[in-house]
């Protein structure tokens, strides 16, 4: 027996060591029958097996409640069953097994620090696996009309809207630029008649349904825009066969390689009634900005409240963005229809409809926002000395811009004279913040010079607006012009009258791009500002080449090669260093003069069964470009918004990776962020970060109860990582 003071220490440096091993044994308890699985006082891990044996492929979801606001981690099974759920904040929680040919596992509820094997449930049937099925392939099932009934011939016809001149233009419509670029369809909410309806025949069921809510007049006219009853007799055809029993024709397959390592968090914030165009978190221009920071929402119609999330501490709270006019419009006062959902309550009472996010290298986060009604002031006129107003007076702005400083917790609003609708900074000195209008015929682009407003505070010297003149006349440089519906004039250049929907900077030489929905099939379009941009921008439009047409949201890469969504369910890259032939002169009016320059990817998932073109159902409302490499799968991978597909899409080498959300069911986002919060920390120290984006979250499952979430994506390097 050792005594004395030296046995004594040697006695409490051995019990000290046998603590510190039984406390690394705790902290990495493994599975006695898969070793590879370790897990911390923080995660979960296990097997998942079936009557069927291990579930690769599958999907673990953790929830909990006990945080300040609700929170959920998501992970895939590896090929062997075996899942690793890191990180999880100290709580109580309930976990399931979620996975094509499956229905949930009963859930359990259990804390981190424990390995936890988990029995997955094998569906029944061909019905019940079905429901878990990304809205896609639902959607699928609508039966198009063929191109022999085009073009239109209107109510007394064969019920097309006469206006409508082919097959690709009712799709375009009844996808991405129409029915789907507020909500999924093929969501459990709308492929299944709400009750409040079925009594009805199904053709007057599906008129009263889209009479619903205070998106009334947009749903009529997009119905209107294609032949209210040749669409409506179609949407009753789907939902009746699919009341009869009848079932998708294509199956989705479970998470493949890659696709396996993803960790999707996710936490509620704002409230149940509205819902959230996108965010935003950093800088676009150097994603390092704001580490760790808060995340700030734009809440479009639906409120004036924009959202908050901490995803440190997972609480979410809000602020109120104000307006300069108390008589600005409110959607409030929308007209409005009994909802199956609301009843007669207007959910949407929005003033500022405040519209896209964007943060400055400051941390400041600038929005287009509408903050007074929308006849513009004198100085936007014609008789104004603005020089813009000169060129091109604008008596009407529908949103403007805002800039709200977390650090004051102050908003700066700034009246502008041309209507915004996204927004970009450049990287010039002036950190030039350039907009678009909202992708139809508004006719101008617009910029604030973010130094001179930041130095004089002069709103009316920092904002300038230019009209879209091709250089059609082919000297190089812009002059006198002719008018949209005016011919050509071998003297003159010409104006076009589009307006950009998405907008975005190319880094090579300053351009600013984006994409135009009308006339359809629409352009991507390049602006060159030159040194005055009022008087000297030059701007050159392309038309996707069929069978692509549709571009709503686009991107550029650090290379100056443009990608946009297309409506015809493509993914489409523009790269103008492989035009052949002149980009200006007579020819650059018409778009067709460089159809060498695009790239059509067709989406994943099933295509209409009734189409013939290659391409997909899949109508991607937004495509965003990882130009630094954020998520991990490459510079300069463009990632297209799957909103049928539950889901990201990456194009990594002509392939794509499909980045599922599976819970709730019916995914659907319109904008992607990339952060670095630590770029020592690997996988852990940078994401992809999302809304859930839809109109109608009370579509999906869980109905009313749902909140808007936001979503982080990250890539671990094998899917047991920790």
């Amino acid at each position: 027996m050792m005594t004395g003071k030296n046995g004594l220490q040697r006695v409490a440096v051995a019990m000290a060591s046998v603590a510190m091993m039984l406390s690394t044994a705790a902290a990495q308890l493994t599975h006695p029958s898969a070793p590879a699985i370790r897990v911390g006082d923080n995660d979960l891990g296990g097997v998942v097996t079936s009557a069927a044996g291990p579930e690769a492929g599958v999907w673990v979801i953790a929830e909990t409640t006990e945080l300040p606001t609700k929170f959920a981690k998501i992970v895939v099974t590896d090929d062997r069953g075996r899942y690793v759920i890191p990180d999880l904040p100290k709580a109580n929680y309930s976990v399931w097994v979620r996975g094509y040919g499956l229905v949930d596992s009963p859930k359990v509820t259990t804390a981190p620090g424990k390995i936890l094997d988990l029995k997955a449930v094998v569906a029944p049937n061909a019905a019940a696996a079905a429901q878990y099925y990304p809205a896609i392939y639902w959607y699928a099932m609508l039966k198009i009309p063929p191109k022999s009934d085009f073009p239109g011939t209107g109510a007394k016809g064969n019920g097309i809207a006469e206006g409508v001149k082919s097959q690709y233009e009712w799709l375009n419509t009844v996808k991405t630029n129409g029915c789907i670029s507020c909500h999924a369809m093929g969501t459990h909410g709308t492929r299944v008649m709400p009750k409040d309806f079925t009594h009805m025949n199904s053709f007057d069921a599906w008129a009263r349904r889209i009479a619903s809510g205070q998106a009334v007049t947009n749903m009529l006219n997009t119905v209107g825009r294609i032949g209210a009853e040749k669409s409506l007799t179609l949407f009753a055809d789907w939902t009746d066969r699919i009341a009869a029993g009848e079932l998708p024709f294509d199956k989705p397959q479970r998470p493949q390689g890659i696709e396996r390592n993803v960790v999707v968090t996710q936490w509620d914030w704002t409230r149940p009634t509205a819902y959230l165009h996108d965010l935003i978190g950093t800088d676009r221009r150097k994603p390092t900005v704001n580490a760790n920071g808060k995340f700030y929402g734009s809440a479009e119609n639906s409120t004036d409240w924009v959202p908050i999330l901490d995803p440190v501490r997972n609480s979410a709270t809000e602020v109120l963005h104000p307006v300069r006019d108390p008589n600005t419009p409110s959607h409030k006062t929308d007209p409005l229809g009994p909802s199956p959902y609301w009843g007669d309550t207007p959910i949407w009472d929005a003033q500022t409809s405040n519209h896209n996010p964007m943060m400055d290298e400051k941390g400041r986060v600038w929005f287009t926002a509408r903050i007074r009604p929308v006849a513009n002031p004198d100085f936007c006129k014609k008789g104004s000395n603005h020089p813009s107003a000169k060129v091109f007076p604008m008596e009407r702005a529908t949103r403007h811009l805002s800039m709200f400083d977390p650090a004051s917790g102050k908003f700066t609003l700034i009246s502008t004279c041309f209507p915004t609708h996204h927004l970009i900074f450049a990287e010039d000195a002036n950190h030039t913040l350039w907009t678009s209008s909202g992708g139809s015929g508004n006719g101008v682009l617009g910029w604030l010079d973010r130094a001179v407003f930041e130095k004089t505070g002069d709103e009316q010297r920092a904002q300038g607006w230019t009209p879209f003149i091709i250089d059609t006349n082919g000297n190089g440089k812009r002059d006198e012009y002719v008018e949209p519906n005016q011919p050509l004039d071998a003297a003159k250049d010409k104006r076009v009258h589009i307006g950009l929907y998405s907008v975005g900077i190319n880094p090579v030489d300053g351009s600013v791009w984006g994409t135009s929905l009308a006339p359809f099939p629409g352009y991507a379009v390049r602006v060159v500002p030159g040194a005055d941009p009022t008087h000297t921008a030059i701007t050159e439009i392309y038309e996707p080449p069929l069978p692509g047409y549709g571009p709503r949201g686009g991107d550029i890469d650090r290379n100056g090669v443009f990608w946009a969504s297309l409506s015809s369910g493509h993914l489409a890259s523009f790269d103008r260093r492989k035009c052949k032939g002149p980009l200006n002169g007579p020819k650059a009016a018409t778009g067709q003069h460089c159809p060498e320059g695009w790239t059509l990817y067709p989406l994943p998932g099933p295509q209409f069964k009734d189409v013939t073109e290659p391409g997909s159902a899949e109508a991607s409302y937004y495509t965003w470009v990882d130009q630094f490499d954020i998520f991990g799968l490459g510079r300069n991978v463009p990632i297209a918004t799957g909103n049928l597909n539950d889901s990201l899409l990456a194009l990594v080498n002509g392939k794509w990776i499909n980045l599922r959300v599976p819970y709730p069911n019916g995914y659907f986002t319109k904008w992607v962020e990339g952060r670095v919060d630590d770029a020592k920390a690997g996988w852990k120290g940078k994401a992809l970060w999302t809304t859930h984006g839809t109109r109608t979250m009370f579509h999906l499952e869980g109905g009313t109860a749902n909140r808007p979430k936001v979503v982080r994506f990250q890539l671990r390097p094998d899917p047991l990582a920790r």
